[in-house]
């Protein structure tokens, strides 16, 4: 049998599952349709290209459940996790990468790997033989959606997901902003300076709200519903939540000191976030959306500092398939009816650049090492990588799964610790320790590849 390991998709997962795979001595071909096949999302033919955030969100690995998984990940000489800290950008406690550097580097490092290879076009048919993995993402084609769609013997679910606009740094009134993280959290003057601050007072903020549930909005295609992943919801839906729940979300005031009027508590706060590393550009955080075009610059341009802001992207809105895994796949993340096949990823009902290329971590591995003959320990469930895996293949609700990003919520219990808000930190740090404990003892029983 062919021991060359296929892999649909050239994103996170994808980038990440061909990586592992290939250092544990395993060809690789990566099928990748773009950018002969494109989509609305994508700017580039790059691997592991950004087309959201440009967040890997909190690297914070005791007291956060994504800066433990960037742990892990780096502990198992992730490609992406390398390379994200090689193009690292200043954002208080978080990870943000300079996008394009980011994926021009991943592409260039899978390129010259001596056991891999990048095919670029469409595949639109199941394979029936050989090793697979299924990373194409949330934006499946539709040739291959319709296909998996038909092997399952379900309807693909999907939910909508919102990009946030980018602005060009130089249109921002820096009289009205300033820079400071939330609680001047870094440990460098450049992260306790790493957001753009741009203040309202109530007056303001209640145009705001007014001017956002009035926008025109982009309407769905019939038969479609808008199932959000709360993770990310247009600004717009939560204003419909209520008047006040912008302000105690994207929009909070708390941790800052405008330097304008250090006297003057600000009613809302509009945080813009560095998007590359010369520091021409800012996303603003939080503020996915689905109005249309016009609607958003008139809109955004009411945010005190924005009045003559101008935009890189405006923000968008996209359908995003993934299956419904736990009624689908096994613990190595195989297709229960065409073993042959795992998937990988977003499409597995995971959420999040890292979560995605945590879940190609592990295709990756275990796709390699069932090739080459081996039979690697389970994934241990206290870990981050195994409380995602254990939830995508069996833990969730299957009649309700949603996608999911990694939390302590999907950690279980450390016996003889306080519960509620007093105790959270305490018991973060517990699962964390114990977490850590676990890969590594999981990491010294398999295969390590060499570092990127």
């Amino acid at each position: 049998m062919d021991k060359t390991l296929h892999i649909i998709g050239g994103g996170m997962a994808g980038s990440e599952a061909a990586w592992q795979a290939a250092n544990m001595g395993v060809p690789v071909v990566i099928h990748e349709m773009r950018p002969k096949v494109e989509t609305f999302a994508h700017r580039t033919g790059d691997l592991a290209e950004m087309v959201c955030s440009n967040s890997f969100r909190s690297d914070d690995d005791e007291q956060n459940a994504v800066g433990l998984l960037h742990w892990e990940m780096r502990a198992a000489n992730g490609l992406i996790m390398h390379t994200a800290d090689k193009h690292r950008l200043p954002a208080g406690g978080a990870l943000a990468v300079d996008r394009d550097p980011f994926a021009q580097d991943v592409t260039a490092t899978l390129r010259n790997h001596p056991l891999v290879t990048i095919d670029y076009g469409e595949i639109s048919e199941l394979p029936t033989d050989g090793h697979w993995i299924i990373a194409t993402g949330p934006l499946t084609s539709e040739g291959l959606g319709q296909a998996i769609a038909k092997e399952t013997g379900k309807e693909a679910l999907a939910f909508f997901d919102a990009i946030a606009p980018i602005v060009y740094a130089d249109s921002i009134d820096m009289s009205k902003a300033w820079m400071q993280s939330r609680y001047d959290k870094g440990d460098t003057e450049e992260e306790r300076t790493a957001y753009l601050n741009c203040p309202m007072d109530r007056d303001q903020y209640e145009a705001f709200i007014d001017a956002l549930l009035a926008a025109d909005k982009t309407e769905f295609h019939d038969g479609e519903t808008a199932g959000y992943f709360d993770g990310c919801l247009p600004i717009e839906v939560m204003a419909e939540r209520g008047r006040e729940t912008l302000r105690h979300g994207p929009m909070k005031p708390v941790g800052l000191t405008n330097p304008h009027q250090p006297d003057v508590k600000p009613w809302a706060v509009v945080q813009l976030r560095r998007d590359n590393a010369l520091g021409t550009l800012f996303n603003i955080v939080g503020f996915q959306t689905k109005m249309k075009y016009g609607a958003q610059t008139a809109v955004f341009k009411m945010i005190p500092g924005l009045e003559d802001a101008s935009f890189a992207r405006l923000g968008g809105i996209h359908r995003n398939t993934f299956i419904n895994s736990p009624t689908l796949l096994d613990n190595q993340m195989r297709l229960h009816s065409k073993p042959h096949i795992r998937f990988a990823g977003q499409i597995t009902g995971v959420e999040g650049y890292v979560e995605s290329a945590a879940m190609g971590l592990l295709a990756g591995r275990m796709a390699a090492a069932e090739i080459l003959g081996q039979t690697p320990p389970p994934v241990p469930q206290d870990s981050a990588m195994g409380a995602l895996i254990h939830h995508i293949t069996g833990g969730a609700e299957a009649k309700t799964f949603q996608p999911m990003n990694v939390n302590f919520g999907l950690f279980r219990p450390v016996d003889g610790l306080k519960g509620g808000r007093r105790g959270r930190k305490d018991r973060y740090k517990a699962y964390t320790d114990r977490a850590k404990a676990a890969w590594t003892d999981w990491l010294d029983h398999v295969k390590a590849p060499e570092t990127a």
